[in-house]
């Protein structure tokens, strides 16, 4: 991730994750230190690419689902929270 901007994070989707970068979805990068994630998105027009970077600490990089990285990035401890349970029709 050092160093990359919008078109070398692309070229990694393409070349080493085999994924098409303007899918839609988001492409999710930390570095070493784990206190900096590049987010890459496809915008429709155009690619938009967003950095954050902690001042102190580093990010808990679990494997996550898509509402679970929204809460990280909000700065919830998911792991300490609960989902509640949704009603299922019987088969």
């Amino acid at each position: 991730m050092r160093r990359k901007g919008i078109d070398g994070l692309a070229g990694v989707v393409r070349t080493t994750l085999g994924r098409d970068p303007a899918s839609g979805d988001l492409f999710v990068f930390k570095n070493r230190r784990g206190d900096k994630l590049k987010i890459l998105a496809w915008m429709g027009d155009g690619f938009a690419l967003y950095l954050r970077r902690l001042e102190k600490g580093t990010f808990a990089f679990p494997t996550a689902t898509t509402t679970q990285l929204a809460m990280i990035l909000g700065g919830v401890e998911w792991a300490n929270t609960r989902t509640r349970t949704r009603f299922q029709k019987p088969v």
